[in-house]
């Protein structure tokens, strides 16, 4: 949440940007020649009988709903991570294409939980060794949250990083509670990232997901998200600064065991 107030300065905002303060904010942050689509009022669009992720693709246009966080959110994510939305935009629209808008694909149902819930986390990785960090990607995939948020505290903000990408979960940090949960992904970056501004780090973020996205069609996998309880990221909320935040073990639960199957009788 700082970090949006660093980069837009929606603070200054005298008025909610809407459609026309996120298209301000969009030929500020792109120039002359827009990365991405332009956002629009949704009252001002004529019904159609298209679903909001054609409209994006065929129009050229983001459906906006006035005064609303989650659209506002959503603008500001568009902003931050285009190629990535695009890329996300387009995969819906091929799955809609192929197969109808019901029932949706195990992909659109993926897309649909990133989109609302995700959650980037970077690591420095190395090619000559396998490092801390990816070491400790693996430990979170195991909801070792002990080793990864306690004993390793330190390289957050450093080695490891956390980039919010979903616009639902954003809204909910509004008004933060314990349960709050997003799904992550992880991209690795280089040892000087950390030290990069932080248009910079998106920029490279955006297309190193949108890549690996599009070349390992990672949603169309089953169950390519991982749970991070967002209260327990280092710098995120204040209570889990005390060592015992991580011992509710409702809200920061042990990987669940495989399921044996039953031999055949």
């Amino acid at each position: 949440m700082q970090q949006l107030q660093q980069r837009f300065d929606l603070s200054s905002w005298q008025d909610w940007p809407n459609a026309v303060g996120l298209n301000q904010l969009r030929s500020a942050y792109f120039g002359a020649t827009p990365a991405m689509p332009e956002f629009v009022c949704q009252s001002s669009l004529p019904k159609s009988v298209h679903y909001y992720e054609q409209i994006i693709y065929q129009q050229g246009l983001i459906p906006t709903r006035p005064n609303t966080w989650h659209d506002l959110f959503n603008g500001l994510v568009w902003l931050q991570f285009p190629l990535t939305k695009t890329l996300i935009n387009q995969q819906h629209v091929q799955d809609i294409e192929a197969y109808g808008l019901s029932p949706r694909t195990l992909r659109r149902n993926n897309l649909t939980h990133f989109d609302e819930c995700g959650v980037i986390v970077t690591y420095e990785c190395s090619e000559q060794v396998v490092s801390l960090a990816q070491q400790l990607i693996s430990a979170l995939r195991g909801h070792e949250w002990h080793t990864v948020f306690v004993e390793n505290r330190d390289l957050w903000g450093k080695q490891l990083n956390v980039f919010m990408f979903g616009h639902a979960n954003l809204e909910m940090l509004l008004a933060p509670y314990l349960g709050l949960t997003g799904k992550w992904l992880a991209v690795p970056v280089d040892s000087d990232f950390a030290s990069l501004p932080y248009r910079q780090q998106l920029a490279v973020i955006d297309a190193k997901l949108s890549a690996e996205v599009a070349q390992q069609d990672v949603f169309a996998q089953k169950k390519p998200l991982y749970p991070l309880p967002l209260l327990g990221v280092p710098q995120v909320w204040e209570a889990n600064k005390a060592p015992s935040f991580y011992a509710n073990k409702d809200y920061f639960r042990p990987k669940p065991r495989a399921k044996i199957p039953l031999a055949n009788q």
